[in-house]
C-alpha cells in the first residue's frame, strides 16, 4: 500500500496506486539509464538532459500526489475544523515549501 510519509504516516489513497507505481517504475528505469550513461562515460550534456527528464517526471508525480492530498485529506480536515485542520494545512504548507525548494 502506498503511504504518505509525514507526521501521521497515514495511508495514501489507493485508487490511483497502480498509475503511481507505473510512473515510479518509469522513473526508476530512467535513473538506471542515468547510471548506465555514467558507467559508459557518455557525453555530459546527454546525461544532464536525462537528469532533467527524471526531475520533471518526479515533479509531475509530486504535484499529482499533492493535488489528491489537498482535495481529500486536507479538505476533510478543513471541513471538520479545529486543530486537525490547522495541522493538515501546516503539513501541506510544509510539503509545498519542500517541493518548491527542491
Amino acid at each position: 500500500m502506498l503511504t504518505v510519509m509525514g507526521g501521521n504516516d497515514m495511508p495514501g489513497h489507493t485508487h490511483h496506486q497502480d498509475d503511481r507505481l507505473r510512473r515510479l517504475r518509469k522513473v526508476e528505469g530512467q535513473v538506471r539509464g542515468l547510471q548506465r550513461m555514467v558507467d559508459e562515460d557518455r557525453y555530459c550534456i546527454d546525461i544532464l538532459t536525462q537528469v532533467s527528464a527524471v526531475t520533471r517526471a518526479l515533479q509531475a508525480f509530486s504535484l499529482d500526489l499533492l493535488d489528491e492530498h489537498m482535495r481529500t485529506c486536507v479538505a476533510e480536515a478543513v471541513a471538520k475544523g479545529g486543530d486537525e485542520a490547522d495541522g493538515k494545512l501546516r503539513e501541506a504548507h510544509d510539503a509545498i515549501t519542500r517541493l518548491v525548494r527542491s
